[in-house]
């Protein structure tokens, strides 16, 4: 059995948090209002914030130049965090990665395009990469999440994740969260975690079934797919317009969204539970990735072991 990488030592109040722009820029109205309602949810659990303009930092739609976005990743042992918190996702988190990049073995909390930085964390032996809010999206969690999210830096125990089974089975292993886009895109790369026996559980935003057909056939066709214990199904969030190319009785000759997944991951022989409360949607329940996980999609949770 592989051991799980050892994850940084548990917060305590009064613990430093570096913030990290590395993604896209803030651009929109609400942005640093959201960033603001964030840091507080932080500063409530007795976390110590550190104060940068990075709102005001931009190159194109990017929050500054690469260099600027890799000095945050990288100033944290100056300044003495024990968390870096990503500040929205968009794109240009990658871009990091295109030199080498010694990721610290601290924690580092994100989605959606910080996905590469998680997994890339991952790849490098280190624990402490947390699947979850943004600093913009954290105000806007339900209670439930935020709590879980704290519990989960502060070292206390969570509660397992309800979904729905769609193809039954227990499996346990090492826990992988991702954009699925994202994820994809690592493919080819050194940043791409070991698969083998893993609870890999997908999100998305946005993106027609087809392309979900088509990038999920990539993993098929790589071999990533059919090397998985099991599969988690979180929230695909805009991803079945029904003016796009999911299914309606008018034109049967179309697929939903529901229909592509089914059919790309119901004849790999894990079990797969869907409905998971994780994604771009208010209720992204926090997942440390490498963390040993149970999917007990006979039970229809989703549990952490280790």
């Amino acid at each position: 059995m592989t051991l799980p990488p050892r994850q940084p030592p548990p917060l305590r109040p009064g613990a430093r948090v570096a913030l990290v722009a590395a993604s896209s820029a803030l651009a929109a109205s609400d942005h640093l209002e959201r960033l603001e309602a964030g840091i507080a949810v932080l500063e409530s659990w007795g976390l110590e914030v550190e104060r940068r303009a990075l709102h005001e930092r931009r190159w194109g739609y990017l929050a500054g130049r690469d260099a600027e976005r890799r000095d945050d990743l990288l100033r944290a042992e100056g300044v003495g965090a024990e968390l870096l918190a990503c500040l929205r996702g968009g794109w240009g988190a990658a871009r990091l990665l295109e030199q080498p990049l010694a990721l610290p073995p601290r924690w580092l909390l994100g989605f959606s395009d910080v996905t590469s930085l998680l997994w890339a964390q991952l790849a490098q032996g280190h624990g402490g990469a947390i699947h979850g809010p943004l600093l913009t999206t954290l105000a806007a969690e339900p209670a439930w999440s935020q709590e879980r999210l704290r519990a989960l830096l502060f070292g206390e125990p969570v509660a397992d994740l309800a979904g729905t089974a769609w193809r039954g089975g227990v499996a346990e292993g090492p826990l992988l969260v991702a954009n699925l886009t994202v994820a994809t895109h690592l493919f080819g790369t050194p940043h791409l975690p070991n698969l083998r026996g893993a609870i890999l559980v997908l999100e998305e935003v946005g993106e027609a079934p087809y392309r979900i057909d088509r990038m999920l056939t990539h993993w098929r066709l790589s071999g990533a797919l059919g090397q998985l214990g099991g599969i988690g199904l979180g929230q695909f969030s805009g991803c079945d317009d029904p003016a796009g190319d999911g299914p309606s009785v008018a034109n049967p000759a179309r697929f939903s969204l529901e229909q592509v997944l089914r059919e790309r991951t119901g004849d790999l022989g894990v079990p797969v539970l869907a409905g998971l409360p994780v994604g771009h949607e208010a209720g992204n329940g926090a997942l440390p990735l490498g963390a040993r996980a149970r999917l007990d999609a006979e039970a229809g949770l989703l549990r952490l072991v280790g």
